[in-house]
C-alpha cells in the first residue's frame, strides 16, 4: 500500500453468529476444528437417528397386547403412543441428568466424540437389523454394548483408560437391564392372580371389555414410561458430547436438547413398523384381554419406578416381552411358542457382544480423525 511499503496478509472476517459462536470457540479447542465440528454435528444427528429408531422399534411394546385384544385400532395405538412418549420425554429430565453426572469423566474432545459416534452407530445398525428379522432387542443394551466397545478400542489405539466408567456401566445400567426381564416376567405371572379373582363374579363379555378399556390406559401409561425412559437417554447421550466438545460447563439438560430427543422419539413411534408387533402379539404367545392387561400394567409400573424413583435405565423391549410371557405362561393351557422365544432369548443375549463388536470396529475406522 502507498506510504506503507507492506500489503495486508488478510482481510478481517466479519464476527460469527450468536448462534453459532458457540460451536466455533468449542470446535477451536480442537487439534483441527473443522473435524471437530463435524465430529460434534455427527453425533448429535445419530442421537437423532437413535431416538427416531427407538421409537420405530420399540413402538410395537406399546401397542402388541392391545392390538392383539382388539383393545384399541393400530391406528389410534399408534397414535396414542406417540404422543405418550412425546409427553414422557418432556415431562421429565432426571434421569438424563442422573446418566450425564455418572458418565462425565469421558474423554474431551474428538476422543470422546469419537467414542460417542462409534457407538451410536453400533446402536443404530443393530436396531435396523433387528427390526428387519422381526426381533423386539433392547436399544439400551445396544447403546451401552457399542459404547463400551468403541471405549475399548479407544483405548486400544493410545486413548485414555475409561475403566472407571465400566464399572458404572455395569453397576448402574447392565445389571438393572439384567434383572429387570426376569422381575417382569415374575410379577406378570403372579399378577393374573389377583386379577383374575376379581374378575370371577363378572361374565366373559363384561369382563373382557373392563380389561381392554384397562389395556387403553395402560397403553398410555406404558408409552408415558417408554418416553420418560428412552427419551431421557437420548438427551444424556447429546449432554455428554456438549460436555466433550466444551460447548457447556453444565450436566442440565437444555431446552432444545429436550425437544429434540421428544420430538425425534415421537415421530419414529408414529412410523413404527409392524414387523415387531407381529411378533410379539401373535408369534409368541396368545393371550385374553385380561392378561393383555396384566403385562401392561406390570412393564408400565416398572419402567415408571426405574425412571422417576431409582433413577436406573430398564429396557421396554425387554420388561414388556417378559411381562408378555409370563402373563401367558399363567393359563390353563400355556400358549407361549417355544421357537420364537428361543429366537428373541438368544437376540437379547448377543446384543451387547455384537454391538461391542461393532462399536470398536467403528472407532478405528474413526480413529485417524481422533
Amino acid at each position: 500500500m502507498p506510504g506503507t511499503g507492506t500489503w495486508p496478509t488478510s482481510c478481517p472476517e466479519p464476527p460469527p453468529s450468536s448462534a453459532v459462536q458457540p460451536l466455533l470457540w468449542a470446535a477451536s479447542s480442537f487439534g483441527n476444528p473443522r473435524v471437530a465440528t463435524v465430529l460434534l454435528a455427527g453425533v448429535v444427528l445419530l442421537a437423532g437417528g437413535y431416538a427416531f429408531l427407538n421409537g420405530f422399534h420399540d413402538a410395537s411394546n406399546s401397542v402388541a397386547t392391545s392390538v392383539r385384544t382388539r383393545a384399541l385400532t393400530p391406528s389410534v395405538a399408534i397414535v396414542l403412543a406417540s404422543f405418550f412418549n412425546l409427553l414422557g420425554a418432556l415431562v421429565s429430565t432426571a434421569l438424563a441428568v442422573v446418566l450425564t453426572v455418572r458418565f462425565v469423566d469421558l474423554p474431551a474432545g474428538p476422543e470422546g466424540l469419537g467414542i460417542l459416534m462409534a457407538g451410536l452407530l453400533a446402536a443404530c445398525g443393530w436396531g435396523v437389523w433387528t427390526w428387519w428379522r422381526r426381533m423386539p432387542s433392547s436399544s439400551t443394551h445396544a447403546l451401552v454394548g457399542g459404547l463400551v466397545g468403541s471405549g475399548a478400542a479407544s483405548t486400544l489405539v493410545g486413548g485414555r483408560n475409561i475403566a472407571e466408567s465400566y464399572r458404572l456401566i455395569w453397576e448402574q445400567i447392565a445389571l438393572p437391564l439384567l434383572l429387570s426381564p426376569v422381575i417382569a416376567f415374575a410379577l406378570a405371572y403372579l399378577l393374573v392372580f389377583p386379577a383374575t379373582w376379581l374378575m370371577r363374579y363378572s361374565s366373559p363379555r363384561r369382563g373382557d371389555a373392563g380389561n381392554r378399556i384397562a389395556q387403553s390406559v395402560f397403553t398410555s401409561a406404558f408409552s408415558l414410561g417408554h418416553g420418560i425412559q428412552d427419551g431421557q437417554r437420548t438427551m444424556a447421550v447429546v449432554v455428554l458430547a456438549l460436555l466433550a466438545a466444551g460447548q457447556t460447563g453444565d450436566t442440565g439438560i437444555p431446552l432444545w436438547v429436550q425437544l429434540f430427543a421428544a420430538l425425534a422419539l415421537a415421530g419414529g413411534t408414529l412410523f413404527g413398523g409392524w414387523r415387531i408387533t407381529h411378533t410379539l402379539g401373535y408369534r409368541l404367545v396368545r393371550m385374553d384381554p385380561l392378561r393383555g392387561m396384566s403385562a401392561q400394567a406390570v412393564s408400565s409400573a416398572m419402567l415408571f419406578l426405574g425412571a422417576l424413583w431409582l433413577h436406573i435405565p430398564l429396557s421396554s423391549t425387554q420388561t414388556m416381552t417378559s411381562a408378555i410371557v409370563g402373563a401367558g405362561t399363567n393359563q390353563r393351557f400355556s400358549t407361549v411358542r417355544l421357537i420364537p422365544l428361543r429366537e428373541i432369548l438368544v437376540t437379547w443375549l448377543v446384543t451387547a457382544p455384537v454391538t461391542a463388536v461393532l462399536g470398536g470396529i467403528f472407532l478405528l475406522a474413526l480413529s485417524p480423525l481422533l
